[in-house]
C-alpha cells in the first residue's frame, strides 16, 4: 500500500521577488538548508520557480502567469491552497518558532494555543507570508498509523 507522502509542493506567489526573500527566511525556520535552493525557469508553462530542497520534501515558490499576476490571492478560491500546514515535533518547538517566524516578517494570525475543535491535543500557530498565503505549524499527540 502506497504511504501518503508529499514529495514536493510548488505555490504560485503574485511577485518572485517580494516572495523569495521572504521565504529565504521562512523555510530555514521550517528545517530546509538556504544552501538546498535553486532556480530555474520552465518556459513552456510561462513561470520561473525557486525550489528549498529538504530529504523530507521540496517546496518551491512559482511566478505567475502574466494574465493572473494582478489577481487577489483567497484561498477559498476553487483549486486554491487553503493552508499548508508543517509537523512540529512539540509545543515548545512551535512556541520557539513562533518569534522566529514573526521576526521573519510573517503576520500572525493566530498565536500559538490549543485549538480543542481540532483535537484535544491540537496545538498551533497560525500565519500568513507577505502576500497572504495561510500556514500552519501543528504538534498533535496522535495514535501511531
Amino acid at each position: 500500500m502506497m504511504k501518503p507522502i508529499i514529495d514536493h509542493i510548488q505555490i504560485t506567489v503574485k511577485d518572485l521577488s517580494i516572495a523569495e526573500p521572504f521565504y529565504d527566511k521562512l523555510l530555514p525556520i521550517l528545517g530546509f538548508d538556504i544552501n538546498k535552493k535553486s532556480r530555474g525557469t520552465v518556459a513552456e508553462h510561462e513561470f520561473d520557480v525557486v525550489e528549498y530542497t529538504h530529504p523530507l520534501l521540496i517546496f518551491g515558490i512559482n511566478s505567475s502567469r502574466e494574465a493572473f499576476k494582478d489577481d487577489t490571492i483567497h484561498r477559498r478560491k476553487p483549486g486554491a491552497l487553503h493552508h499548508l500546514a508543517f509537523k512540529a515535533e512539540s509545543r515548545a518547538e512551535i512556541d520557539r518558532l513562533y518569534l522566529e517566524i514573526k521576526e521573519a516578517g510573517a503576520t500572525i494570525v493566530d498565536e500559538p494555543k490549543f485549538y480543542p475543535q481540532h483535537g484535544e491535543s491540537y496545538y498551533a500557530l497560525f500565519f500568513k507570508d507577505l502576500e497572504g498565503i495561510k500556514y500552519e505549524v501543528v504538534y498533535e499527540e496522535r495514535e501511531a498509523a
